[in-house]
């Protein structure tokens, strides 16, 4: 069709008339050769047809140059090669919407957008600059809305200490206006479309060979232009314009990400959620398009991985934005490295098979961890992205994770992305190749030193003595040689027979948690309201019992058994690295956490209504009241509005670290003999490692019922399998706990719920007298074909009612 221009001295231009006429086909053949050589564009160029603008809509149309010159010839608007807009200059929007005419808008937006240089210039500010921002604002300051734009939405931090935020050189809201009058017009926005298509792959290139961000950081504006396009999760998008702009933003370096999420908080929620659903939607948009398999992996596909990439910094976005504590950190434990060599280091593979804790580098760039969110601003759950999870093949992920993360893009080292079921299995296979590095370690020293392989964590006790005999077990080896804590734990019962090959281990942590939170041992407190255990101040046992049980807790999760233990969620908080704090009482004592809630809001006279000192009173074992101060000469000290807030600091700072300091740093000793080389830390968060070690409290029988499989005769249609589930289904919540414990060995359901056991019911034999048996290590319950429902019943509530012990009736 032409420019329009009957001057054009473009020869490939329709308009001009040097111009040779082309039928359609050949039209689009030259098309394509002119955009493969970079041909030369035509001058914007408004249509004669249009009456001419006012000389002052001129004077505010026309672009400048480079040199900063503006040009109008024979009655139309010149627009040079190199130029960028203005909120003023979109008023050319206003004029083609005037005439009916949007052909040179689309062109001068296609050529603005289409240029990086332009890009970079355009919807500027008129005197950016860059400040240190107090995390909480003042209070006779107005809070900003999300919806304000270029306000800064600051993060909440029970730290006090300072965030860096850089002010936005992008005028967002003349970005936003121009926006919403083009991204309606058809015309446009296919100009808008081919343009992020063609600057794309040389803002990726610019990023990847010539460090350009290094030389203008200002290069970033390109960035956070083109993502206020509300349009971008569209299908015109989809296909081709966002998988390339997503792989250009993955080339970014982290200081430009990490400031690209700094802005993101400053715009507001709004758009980050919006860059959430934008990313997740490419990602699961280019999965359900393809078919991916065990040889044509979705950790190949340069899209999914692109975008994955650019969700992170929305992820962490979320976590500077939210409620953050930066602070209060626990003290790193000392390293527990075996004097020994490892089976890597004696192959030469040390280099391969990384060991050492991981920390993501735009996470070290912002300097907050995910551990460090009190409450983001989007949930963590939103971030996963169930269409990856389905096709993903996670054993070879894994080994992308461990062994070749240079090369192949593994998404584990962006767990946000998956959901706890998957990086269990991880997880499960990191603690599988530890065991089984260990037992070969095992069968080569024994070759080379004569000595009797001990392939297994062996762990023989008595059942009335269940904790002696463990803990002289493990305080043996854990002095001895501590790798022998990574391999495969073989529990066996003195005085019974059995093969250990799941369902021993299984019972041995049951009994041994009955033993250990007795109330009269003393090691720990219960609290009847939220039946929750916390560990006792005033406990009479040495160190090496909480040494015992961190160990007990590492080796569940190294030996994927479920725990029945009933921590507050800070007991994790404080495992991962985190000291306790004032939020953490909500659910460890709620009463507490109420009443010091009550002070830090009251309205009247503190120190006269309330006569408070910096002293405060406990209990011991005895019940006797023990006083404590919380600052030298507490007790002469009030507590007034001014320093109230100190006061419930260092009040839930003694309860919840010091008055339990050394018996939880031989707590976490243990756990972290285990666990010290897992990715268990990198991976998961507190309330995963809780779901980790306890499994979940949802019992949801119908999800058992659905996944359970038949075998020696049984099918789903028997009649005698439709009565056991109409019994199951009748039972009492404590009848399906001991249910579970019977057939499995634990009453509590693995992560992923029930529908992830895997449950087989056998046929054991016609009607008799003989009650169900099961084979704990395999899920497996062996069921007689009794002659009525009743007597079914009857049997059945017998045998988990019971039942306790191997082989025991």
């Amino acid at each position: 069709d032409g420019c329009g221009n009957g001057s054009c001295t473009n020869e490939f231009c329709a308009s001009s008339q040097n111009f040779k006429a082309l039928d359609k086909n050949a039209a689009a053949v030259k098309a394509m050769e002119l955009f493969k050589n970079n041909g030369k564009l035509c001058d914007l160029h408004i249509s004669k047809r249009t009456c001419r603008p006012p000389q002052q809509w001129i004077d505010r149309l026309v672009p400048r140059s480079a040199e900063g010159t503006s040009q109008v010839k024979h009655g139309h608007l010149l627009i040079f090669k190199t130029f960028f807009f203005t909120l003023s200059k979109s008023m050319m929007l206003s004029y083609c919407e005037e005439v009916h005419d949007y052909s040179a808008a689309a062109q001068a937006i296609g050529r603005v957008f289409s240029n990086a240089d332009a890009l970079m210039k355009s919807f500027r500010k008129d005197e950016p600059n860059c400040t240190k921002q107090s995390q909480q604002p003042p209070s006779d300051q107005k809070q900003p809305d999300e919806s304000e734009i270029g306000a800064t939405a600051l993060p909440k931090s029970d730290t006090g200490e300072n965030l860096d935020l850089c002010d936005i050189s992008v005028d967002i809201s003349a970005v936003r206006r121009v926006y919403e009058k083009i991204l309606s017009i058809d015309d446009v926005q296919g100009a808008l479309v081919d343009a992020l298509i063609f600057i794309t792959p040389n803002l990726e290139l610019d990023l990847e060979y010539l460090d350009v961000y290094e030389t203008n950081p200002e290069y970033l504006n390109i960035f956070v232009i083109v993502l206020e396009n509300t349009n971008l999760h569209s299908p015109e998008y989809l296909e081709v314009a966002l998988p390339l702009f997503c792989k250009a933003m993955s080339k970014l370096p982290v200081e430009a990400q990490a400031k690209l999420a700094k802005i993101w908080i400053q715009i507001g929620l709004s758009h980050i959620r919006r860059m959430l659903e934008t990313f997740q939607q490419l990602i699961t948009f280019t999965i359900v398009s393809n078919d991916y398999d065990s040889r044509n992996l979705v950790n190949d596909d340069e899209t999914v991985v692109a975008a994955t990439k650019c969700l992170k910094v929305v992820f962490y976005a979320s976590i500077l934005g939210g409620e953050i504590d930066v602070g209060h950190n626990e003290e790193e434990v000392e390293d527990f490295d075996s004097e020994e060599l490892s089976l890597h280091e004696l192959m030469g593979e040390e280099r391969i098979y990384k060991k050492e804790q991981r920390a993501d580098p735009l996470e070290t760039e912002l300097g907050v961890r995910t551990i460090d969110s009190r409450k983001p601003l989007i949930p963590f759950d939103d971030f996963v992205n169930e269409a990856l999870i389905d096709v993903l093949e996670m054993d070879k992920d894994f080994t992308f994770f461990k062994v070749d993360e240079e090369s192949k893009f593994s998404f584990q080292t962006c767990p946000f992305i998956l959901n706890a079921i998957t990086k269990n299995q991880g997880l499960y296979y990191d603690n599988r190749i530890r065991m089984y590095g260990e037992r070969r370690l095992t069968a080569f020293y024994s070759m080379i030193q004569g000595r009797e392989p001990t392939p297994f964590l062996e762990l023989k006790v008595r059942r009335d003595h269940i904790i002696d005999d463990a803990m002289i077990r493990l305080e043996i080896i854990a002095m001895e040689n501590p790798s022998d804590l990574k391999k495969q734990l073989v529990v066996e019962f003195v005085g019974e027979q059995g093969v250990d090959e799941g369902g021993i281990s299984k019972e041995f942590f049951l009994l041994f948690l009955e033993e250990i939170f007795n109330p009269d041992i003393g090691m720990f407190t219960y609290d009847e309201d939220t039946n929750l255990f916390w560990i006792s101040p005033s406990s009479l046992e040495n160190d090496a019992q909480f040494t015992l049980i961190g160990l007990v807790l590492g080796l569940a999760i190294y030996n994927n058994c479920i725990l029945d233990v009933h921590f507050p969620m800070v007991v994790y908080r404080k495992l991962m690295g985190k000291k306790g704090t004032y939020q953490d009482l909500a659910d460890l004592n709620p009463i507490l956490f109420k009443s010091l809630k009550d002070l830090l809001e009251y309205t009247g006279n503190v120190q006269d209504d309330l006569m408070l000192t910096f002293q405060i009173s406990q209990t011991d074992l005895y019940g006797n009241p023990i006083l404590h101060d919380l600052k030298e000469k507490g007790d002469e000290i009030p507590v007034t509005k001014a320093n109230r807030e100190e006061f419930v600091e260092l009040y839930a700072d003694y309860i919840l670290n010091k008055s339990v300091e050394n018996q939880f740093r031989a707590f976490k000793k243990g756990f972290l003999m285990v666990t010290n080389e897992s990715p268990l830390k990198y991976l998961y968060r507190p309330e995963e490692v809780e779901l980790l070690i306890c499994g979940s409290r949802i019992l949801d029988f119908d999800a058992l019922e659905k996944t359970t499989d038949y075998d020696g005769g049984y099918s789903k249609d028997s009649q005698i399998i439709k009565d056991f589930w109409d019994i199951i289904h009748s039972f009492s919540e404590e009848q399906k706990r001991l249910f579970l414990q019977f057939t499995t060995g634990t009453d509590r359901a693995p992560v992923g719920g029930l529908g992830k056991l895997k449950m087989v019911i056998a046929k054991n034999g016609p009607d008799t007298d003989r009650l169900p048996t099961s084979h704990t290590c395999f899920n497996a319950l062996l069921l007689p074909e009794y002659s009525s429902k009743d007597r079914l019943k009857e049997r059945l509530l017998k045998a988990i009612t019971y039942a306790k012990g191997f082989g025991m009736l």
